[in-house]
């Protein structure tokens, strides 16, 4: 039997509230009585769905983050002819029209990873999950790119899929701790210039 539309949009609501909290304050310190005075629903319809907030955190990250990264870093790169040039657009886009909140929150999947992976093996293991996922999917379109000739041949696509995800990851740390557009800015230009020499 399929859930109803009125079940599934409860669903959703609750976890972007949710992704939301955690993004503001980080999953331990998130409250579930502020998530429900956002989306003004009740406790039961909370623990419908999710038995615990643990629960609710790992769909968070299954279900949302998951979803709005690949929509931002991997969906754009998969229609690009020229992976370099539009990765180098993206990074310039993202990086260099970041409001002060991005700067103060900085990036959901790294917070996690940095809260909650030493003290939680599942959410660990989700947030791996993730950045493995991203790093297949970019190491595929270099690859892609190397096939096409716009990328050159002899790098290894897999590598300099992981260190491109290590640096987004590691420049967005460092922003949020800066709180320092500038400290941004500079580290993605950096990002931008080393992307220019896997051109062929």
């Amino acid at each position: 039997m399929r859930p109803n539309k009125n079940s599934e949009h409860t669903r959703q609501t609750l976890l972007d509230a949710a992704a939301h909290e955690i993004h503001r304050h980080g999953f331990q310190a998130a409250s579930l009585s502020r998530i429900l005075a956002t989306t003004g629903l009740t406790k039961g319809a909370l623990y419908h769905h999710f038995p615990n907030k643990k629960a609710l955190g790992y769909a968070v990250l299954e279900e949302v983050i998951l979803a709005r990264g690949r929509e931002t870093w991997i969906a754009p790169l998969e229609q690009c002819a020229d992976p370099v040039d539009c990765l180098q657009e993206m990074i310039a886009a993202r990086f260099k029209n970041m409001t002060e909140q991005d700067l103060l929150l900085g990036c959901p999947l790294n917070n996690l990873a940095l809260e909650m992976s030493p003290i939680d093996e599942g959410f660990r293991r989700r947030v791996q999950d993730i950045y493995d996922r991203w790093t297949r999917a970019l190491a595929a379109i270099l690859a892609r790119g190397q096939g096409s000739g716009s990328v050159n041949r002899v790098i290894d696509s897999f590598k300099v899929a992981t260190f491109i995800v290590a640096s987004i990851a590691g420049i967005r740390s460092l922003a949020k701790t800066a709180q320092n557009a500038t400290v941004l800015e500079a580290s993605a230009d950096a990002l931008i210039d080393y992307l220019e020499t896997l051109r062929r």
